[in-house]
């Protein structure tokens, strides 16, 4: 793990309170969306968490827009750091294509994965996403047949593959239809996220019994 030491305070999240300091994780957030100025929901993200003291923010569109992506200095950054977001909208059930070449690329046999691939073991990652429909319709009885950690699998068994700890998602519904006060709620709570998660230890448990990292602004109760 690579900790470094900042100033102890309590935050609060979920109903819970963590300090901050001392060991915290570092975070890197992989932010791919082609068309970024356009949204709303994600330029409130971004500004909610791209200066954390914690946090290591990579925009991939303004980084390589035409995709040739350095595969070596993405790897080194995934070793100095020991949480990874992949941060995107959902794009037909998937990531935007540029996020895709960086798995693809980034995450080599014999590094990340295979014969002498454990590059990446123990990490944790998850997706951080937004989506035009509502959660009633990213389920079972609803148009789009699954949900939205379903949809997800791929991103699972490629942390999977990879000897990652995959965590449940961090998920903005109706994204195309936010109001600037919604928008501003999932900010706030995106960045209690990662710093929660920063601050939280090597236990994952508490996270992993959540359908989403914030599913309480769903109605539901959080773990």
């Amino acid at each position: 793990m690579v900790y470094f030491v900042h100033i102890i305070f309590v935050s609060s999240f979920g109903g819970r309170s963590y300090f901050r300091g001392i060991m915290e994780k570092k975070i890197l957030v992989l932010f791919a969306h082609p068309r970024f100025e356009d949204s709303v929901v994600n330029t409130t993200l971004v500004r909610a968490v791209e200066k954390l003291p914690f946090v290591t923010f990579r925009d991939l569109y303004e980084l390589y827009p035409d995709f040739d992506i350095d595969i070596k200095k993405e790897q080194e950054l995934l070793k100095e750091h020991d949480i990874i977001v992949w941060h995107h909208p959902i794009y037909w059930y998937s990531c935007p294509p540029l996020m895709k070449q960086w798995i693809d690329l980034v995450l080599e046999y014999g590094w990340a994965y295979g014969k002498n691939g454990d590059q990446l073991k123990g990490k944790w990652v998850f997706n951080a996403i937004s989506a035009g429909g509502s959660k009633e319709v990213y389920a079972h009885e609803g148009r789009n047949r699954y949900s939205i950690p379903e949809f997800l699998r791929p991103f699972e068994q490629t942390a999977r593959l990879c000897q990652m700890i995959y965590l449940p998602p961090f998920v903005v519904h109706h994204a195309n239809i936010a109001t600037r006060e919604v928008c501003s709620s999932f900010g706030e709570n995106y960045a209690k996220v990662l710093t929660a998660l920063s601050a939280a230890g090597e236990d994952v448990s508490e996270f992993m019994q959540r359908e989403y990292l914030n599913i309480h602004q769903y109605g539901e109760a959080t773990l």
